[in-house]
């Protein structure tokens, strides 16, 4: 290959890699030395690889140091010798001899073939990781690239790095198609054989969390503070807030003039219900904000110990505080940590109609 070739390849690679050009010329100058360096009784040290892509020159050198008396004759050179080649040259002075392509074995070329593709995955896999590095546990906008037929598994793009988000990780009123630009979390980065992988997450109540704090400024300015989060994702989450300034309202400023900030939320979520409640240290107060949006009359702490605790609802809130297939009292015995026995206000009489 010419070395203009050369030089475009690399540029090609590092642009479909999303690897810095110069992190592929040293993975290249590495698996050089690699490969010959057993032809050099394994001295890497002797070795150097010269890569200049402005005058597009490609050369491997053998550098030895000038000395008087030559003991080592792989990295050292006598100084007669060096005045052969060079004449003003002196002790402790460099003299680099280039090795000809066709000096190197077939072997060793096919060798060097390989530790390229293997250093330049490594730069890849480097790339990657410095990418992912302060994104755990943080919001990410991502592009769907493309979306299994089968799975539904989305394949989607956060800046270079590629990653899967399983169908299992999607809200279920997620339909996604290709080119959409989606928020995700990001909730762990393993390291895996083929470098570090991102586990992204739209159910994850990190999401929630995250959303709340681009929507609601007094959150990152510290006012507000967010206590707790649970969510049964596409359907409904609960979150308890509350504030270290007495003239801030924190629900209030989580749910925004006209319910705009919330509602912005709600819109990157797919329409799932967001329930923001007061926390409160009082477990009664508690108890009874979590059951929103349903009314409560009254709640009777039945054990301290065991945070089991009786609630007191109008007939006609009772469906509504126990929530569709018991979601409401779930989420929010769930977010107090509480055990929540819910009763009605009157009981309804039972009328018995006697056969004559």
């Amino acid at each position: 290959m010419k070395n203009a070739e050369f030089f475009e390849a690399v540029a090609a690679m590092a642009n479909e890699k999303g690897v810095p050009v110069e992190a592929l010329y040293e993975a290249i100058s590495k698996s050089i030395i690699t490969s010959i360096k057993k032809d050099y009784g394994d001295r890497e040290d002797v070795i150097v690889v010269d890569i200049n892509p402005e005058k597009q020159t490609l050369r491997t050198l053998i550098r030895r140091v000038v000395v008087e008396e030559v003991t080592d004759p792989i990295g050292e050179i006598s100084l007669e010798d060096a005045r052969n080649i060079k004449k003003r040259i002196k002790i402790g002075d460099f003299i680099d001899k280039e090795i000809n392509t066709k000096e190197i074995s077939r072997i060793n070329a096919v060798k060097g073939k390989h530790l390229i593709r293997q250093n330049v995955g490594d730069a890849e896999q480097e790339r990657k990781r410095a990418e992912l590095k302060d994104k755990e546990q943080e919001l990410a906008t991502a592009k769907v690239i493309r979306v299994d037929p089968d799975t539904k598994d989305c394949i989607i793009e956060i800046g270079k790095v590629v990653e899967r988000l399983p169908r299992s990780e999607q809200i279920p009123t997620d339909d996604f198609k290709e080119g959409d630009y989606i928020k995700v979390y990001i909730s762990e980065i393993k390291e895996g054989t083929k470098g570090p992988k991102a586990m992204v997450s739209r159910t994850h109540k990190g999401l929630v969390r995250r959303l709340l704090e681009i929507e609601v400024p007094e959150i990152i300015d510290g006012i507000v503070e967010i206590y707790g989060i649970e969510r049964e994702a596409g359907s409904r989450s609960k979150i308890a807030v509350f504030s270290n300034d007495e003239n801030v309202d924190p629900v209030g400023a989580c749910i925004g003039q006209k319910g705009a900030r919330i509602n912005r939320i709600v819109d990157a979520l797919g329409g799932e219900k967001l329930d923001v409640v007061n926390y409160s240290t009082d477990p009664a107060e508690f108890v009874a904000a979590s059951l929103a949006p349903a009314e409560v009359i009254s709640v009777e702490i039945l054990s301290e110990e065991e945070k089991s605790c009786r609630v007191t609802v109008p007939n006609n809130q009772l469906s509504l505080a126990i929530g569709n297939k018991g979601q409401n009292a779930r989420l929010a015995a769930r977010l107090t940590g509480w055990k929540i026995d819910i009763k009605p206000e009157y009981e309804e009489p039972v009328i018995n109609f006697d056969v004559e």
